[in-house]
């Protein structure tokens, strides 16, 4: 029964009876176009998730937010210092910088766990911008001012990736990359605050960490009394942790009470060592000041720069190079934070509007001098472990820090260096992969392995930024090669049947061994004249050669050439295909005869997610170079295809439709058409068709009735009473692997009688 004419689309200029997909361009726009203001309001309503929840907050919500808060800000206070020394800038700012972040995250903020202010990566890359453009301009700027600028700039580049929904864009960065360059950071912070730790000086502290280390034990016998406070600290910081893990396995019921005993680590630690300093020091400072230890000195109260920053063009200019860095650790670090919190936690997060709550909290921060602030794991895994119920938890740990900012700066003078340096080492150290975890990407995949190690090496041989161009750039170098060089299948069917059961059925697995189908199976080849093939990447203008050249190269190696060459005048030959040599003819024809005529290829497209231009005229040059080995036509057929769109590029290359191949496109993407009106093929191309083969689709059509997919349906049926799945305009486009070799071999039977 032929289509009925509603349901034929429009006809395509130059193809016999060729119909359009459904879709259309019209129908892609068409969700945008739809109730506008609707989609505004919502896209706006999105920009404040704390409106989502606020109005349902209550008292049990409110408990545990208390004590995540308090417990977060406690821990803040020390860190945020210790880390505003290693981007060498003045404590303070460090407070400015968690008393913005964990204030301002909440507002824009889908994760409750995550809590915003300086983090050891970033400082560390903070310190090496100032440093880089100091060297360029000595004495030009002062680091506070380099620092806000960083925030203010990378802030809003952030802002900007969020607001436009381009967050996507990070997925193109593997987690071993993002591991790799934090265990690199990591290593290299710890390095670096060693010769803090032990009091020792005289060289650059943020060199290559090989350099660090070096000069380091070169320098162990100028240790000075700074390493009394340093490693009693350090040593401090790990027994309350490991005593509190043993006796929480150890009395398990009291697990709750040692939690919070391990976290009030570090101000306990802070604390025994500043009243210890007090004590050693106060009176041999001299007149100079000059204390027998490295103290913190003055820590000026409350918030000093409070207003519009000042953003100097030149100093924009001088550090755009270290700008990308920046931006690419203020994203990577808050979104890898952020996903895995939500994944322990069973919530989901929007990486776009953690963008705008990082980009607004860093673009709001230069206002207050802050330098940029982003994720940090140690005070997230805190926070998480505290109870945390909301975002709004943030609150408080702002008022925790603004406390310390107005009433605690007097007794900040009396910290040892020292201190902090073993609470830069003890935080950091979380950061650097476990064996267990590195020993997974070998396991899961070498390559990134291979990748997180690359990152490593050369954050500790060179520096941060470099590592972290070397895991981006090999990250997307990896995904390249991976759908440039796609793997594929020929298959063959083997038959299944359940044990204790009498239904069996047929699945195709590849011919050759894959090494996940049991080898000792025996494959059965699809019939004589049939090729299938699967795809396991989307066809994309990578890949197109490579499986080009699969198909065409397998249909010579094991189909039946059409034209004997053998009878062919030498000088007619193609210079690239001149046959077979003298006296080799008649072994050539005989070993051609042996195989198999090709009638059909069946090509699955299951794990075909999208096609492009190129990979169209990849499939139609396939075609073509099939059909002149074997000089004739030869059908193709198509499996699962997932999308309207590849339905649509298929159907434009004159694929599905059963049009006569000699009136089919020969190219679609023609860098350099024919203008000379000789038409769009090339002269002397194969006369594939002879005059009396219709042109009429419906003559197609009707001849793959029977092997075309029926359902029962409800609506327009014909006189067996069901309604075909797929368009008959297309018959050549089968629902399954299955229905579209069956097809092709009913095809091939036909032919055959």
């Amino acid at each position: 029964m032929a289509p009925s004419p509603k349901r034929l689309g429009k006809k395509i200029i130059g193809y016999p009876e060729q119909v359009v997909p459904v879709v259309s361009v019209k129908d892609w726009l068409l969700p945008f176009t739809q109730n506008p203001v609707q989609h505004v309001i919502n896209y706006f309503y999105r920009l404040f998730p704390i409106i989502g929840w606020i109005s349902r907050y209550n008292l049990g919500w409110l408990t545990g937010d208390l004590i995540a808060g308090f417990t977060v800000g406690i821990v803040v206070v020390p860190q945020s210092m210790s880390y505003a020394q290693i981007a060498t800038l003045p404590v303070q700012y460090g407070l400015y910088s968690s008393f913005i972040g964990t204030l301002i995250y909440c507002f824009f903020a889908t994760s409750k766990d995550v809590s915003i202010g300086p983090v050891a990566v970033m400082s560390l890359t903070v310190s090496q911008i100032i440093a880089h453009v100091d060297e360029a301009h000595p004495g030009k700027w002062e680091g506070p001012e380099i620092a806000t600028t960083v925030a203010f700039i990378s802030g809003f580049v952030v802002l900007g990736i969020g607001l436009l929904r381009l967050g996507w864009l990070v997925e193109f960065i593997p987690a071993p990359a993002v591991s790799g360059f934090m265990t690199g950071s990591a290593i290299n912070i710890a390095a670096g605050q060693v010769p803090g730790l032990m009091g020792i000086s005289g060289f650059n502290t943020r060199a290559a960490t090989y350099q660090v280390i070096i000069n380091t034990l070169k320098g162990l016998p100028r240790t000075t009394k700074d390493a009394a406070f340093g490693l009693t600290g350090l040593f401090t910081l790990y027994a309350i942790r490991i005593l509190c893990d043993y006796f929480t396995k150890r009395f398990p019921r009291r697990a709750r009470v040692f939690f919070f005993l391990s976290v009030f680590r570090n101000a306990f630690v802070i604390i025994i060592l500043t009243i210890a300093s007090w004590l050693y020091t106060r009176h041999r400072g001299g007149t100079k000041g000059k204390f027998p230890i490295k103290i913190l000195g003055t820590v000026p109260a409350g918030l000093q720069h409070v207003g519009q920053p000042t953003i100097d063009p030149e100093l924009v200019s001088a550090l755009a190079g270290e700008l990308p860095v920046a931006t690419i650790i203020l994203l990577l670090e808050h979104i890898a934070i952020s996903k895995s919190f939500g994944r322990i936690n069973d919530y989901k997060i929007d990486p776009n509007q953690e963008l705008i709550a990082i980009g607004v909290t860093n673009t709001v921060g230069s206002c207050f001098a802050a330098y940029p602030a982003t994720g940090s794991f140690s005070r997230s895994a805190l926070k998480s472990k505290s109870g945390v119920r909301t975002p709004a938890a943030g609150i408080l740990s702002a008022i925790v820090v603004i406390v310390a900012l107005y009433g605690l700066t007097p007794a900040f003078f009396w910290i040892p260096n020292a201190a902090l340096s073993a609470v830069i080492i003890h935080a950091v150290a979380d950061l650097v992969a476990s064996p267990p975890q590195v020993y997974s990407y070998w396991r899961v995949s070498p390559l990134e392995f291979l990748i997180w190690a690359a990152a490593v090496l050369v954050t500790v041989f060179s520096t941060i930024e470099i590592g972290v161009y070397v895991s981006v750039c090999v990250s997307l170098a990896l995904l390249l090669v991976r759908v440039a060089h796609p793997r594929g299948y020929f298959l063959g069917k083997v038959t299944l049947r359940m044990s204790g059961r009498k239904e069996q059925r047929e699945v195709f697995v590849p011919l050759a061994k894959d090494g996940v189908t049991n080898p000792e199976i025996n494959v059965t080849p699809p019939a004589p004249g049939v090729i299938v093939y699967r795809f396991e990447e989307s066809y994309l203008y990578p890949n197109a050669s490579i499986v080009n050249s699969a198909l065409v190269d397998y249909v010579k190696a094991n189909m039946r050439r059409g034209k004997d060459m053998s009878t062919v005048n030498l000088r007619d030959r193609p210079w690239n295909d001149p046959g077979p040599r003298r006296g080799e003819a008649d072994m050539e024809r005989e070993r051609n005869a042996k195989l198999p005529d090709l009638h059909a290829v069946v090509l699955d497209f299951s794990t075909v997610s999208h096609i492009d231009t190129t990979a169209t005229q990849a499939l139609i040059d396939t075609r073509n170079q099939i059909e002149r080995w074997t000089n004739h036509p030869v059908e193709f057929h198509f499996a699962s295809i997932l999308s309207s769109w590849i339905r649509r590029a298929l159907i434009a290359g004159g694929f599905g439709v059963g049009a006569s191949s000699s009136k089919l496109t020969y190219e679609i993407a023609a860098v350099v058409p024919y203008r000379d009106g000789l038409g769009d093929g090339p002269i002397g191309h194969l006369n594939r068709n002879s005059p009396q083969e219709s042109d009429d689709i419906e003559k197609g059509i009707g001849g793959l009735q029977q092997g075309k997919e029926s359902i029962n349906s409800g609506k327009t049926r014909d006189e067996s009473g069901f309604e075909p799945v797929l368009p008959l305009e297309t018959p050549f486009f089968h629902l399954d692997l299955e229905s579209a070799v069956r097809a092709a071999e009913s095809g091939l039977a036909e032919k055959c009688t």
